[in-house]
């Protein structure tokens, strides 16, 4: 009760609390690697299978993820989607298709720095895709593990309600080069989307920087500020994703495994030069937000020191006057005008011909 009672007195506490977006901080930074991370199993699990050649494709949806060993070895490219994350189900398809235990732990792993291994023949590669909240105006993440092994490739999504890879189901449903190409080349368009799709979440997030733009220049508030420190940290959230996708696809370039031919190398270089102009774009992004937050400084100051000039000129303005009245209110007998009866009209009109005479003086010399 007694916290009620002068908690309304404070109207701003509780909504600066959401305003500077502190709980968005722990979000970003809740991971801690000496910590063995906990991730709750879904209930609904999806798997969906693209089973293709040059001639045909066959597309599924699996009753259960057990159902995807009777596409291994069938002289097609295999495509398998798993859509939730479940122990159990995970390591049964890993199984079954050769996937080591230690790809496992990486694919059931929380906030893993994107990376890519080779291990027993399989080509492995962790990834986050990037969505942008548009009611929230932050940027979220899905992790997605690609296996890539001979003639096939198991994706693993943690959200089911949401992809980037319907433009490649439909490339897939008709003949396109696809389709004349090995599981490498579709593991190569994979990433290509969602690469692709780093740049649609950079631009809407350069649409906000834009539009905070504006307002900082016309006029800045502690709204403002808050939208700064708050763009800021989607700006972490997007180069934390970012950078090491670079060092992933470099690793399928320079790989001398034989599920990768030598034909698909230059479609990774394609990606990742999309990825280092990817990055390039977020350090600009960085840059913009810090002469922004440069600029509220200054308009800051500068809203100061106008206040501040202004109180100076009322002072100066003040000052005769209050030095006239002090000369003759002092207690002597002997102050000129003392007796007069145009005394005090003298003094009065004194005290207000000097502050009018300094007005225009300040005035010829620019000062306000």
């Amino acid at each position: 009760m007694l916290k009620k009672k002068y908690l309304r007195y404070i109207p701003l506490a509780s909504p600066l609390a959401s305003l500077f977006g502190t709980h968005r901080t722990r979000e970003i930074f809740h991971v801690n690697p000496t910590i063995l991370p906990h991730r709750e199993e879904v209930k609904e699990v999806k798997a969906y299978v693209f089973d293709y050649n040059s001639e045909i494709v066959k597309e599924a949806e699996l009753n259960n993820v057990q159902e995807a060993v009777s596409f291994k070895g069938n002289n097609c490219i295999t495509w398998i989607n798993i859509d939730g994350l479940r122990k159990n189900d995970v390591e049964s398809v890993c199984n079954d298709f050769g996937i080591h235990f230690l790809l496992i732990e990486d694919i059931l792993s929380v906030g893993q720095r994107p990376k890519m291994d080779e291990v027993e023949g399989i080509l492995f590669c962790l990834l986050n895709m990037l969505y942008f909240n548009d009611k929230t105006k932050t940027v979220e993440t899905e992790q997605i593990s690609i296996a890539l092994g001979q003639d096939f490739v198991i994706s693993f999504q943690e959200d089911a309600s949401r992809d980037v890879f319907d433009p490649l189901r439909n490339k897939l449903k008709v003949n396109s080069r696809i389709r004349q190409r090995g599981a490498d080349h579709l593991c190569y368009a994979m990433l290509d989307m969602i690469v692709d799709n780093y740049f649609v979440v950079m631009e809407k997030l350069g649409d906000e920087i834009e539009q905070l733009e504006e307002e900082v220049i016309r006029h800045s508030n502690t709204r403002s500020l808050a939208r700064i420190n708050q763009l800021r940290k989607e700006l972490i959230v997007l180069k934390r994703n970012i950078a090491p996708v670079r060092e992933l696809i470099n690793g399928f370039i320079r790989s001398e495994s034989d599920l990768l031919e030598d034909r698909t190398t230059k479609y990774f270089k394609d990606v990742y030069d999309h990825i280092v102009q990817a990055y390039d774009f977020t350090e600009n992004y960085r840059d913009m937000m810090m002469s922004m937050q440069d600029v509220y400084i200054n308009n800051v100051n500068l809203r100061m020191n106008e206040v501040m000039k202004v109180m100076a000129i009322v002072t100066c303005l003040m000052a005769p006057a209050t030095v006239i009245g002090g000369i003759f209110g002092m207690n002597f007998d002997d102050i000129p005008m003392l007796h007069s009866k145009w005394g005090f009209y003298i003094s009065v009109f004194a005290m207000l011909a000097i502050p009018v005479a300094m007005l225009y003086i300040f005035r010829k010399r620019g000062w306000y």
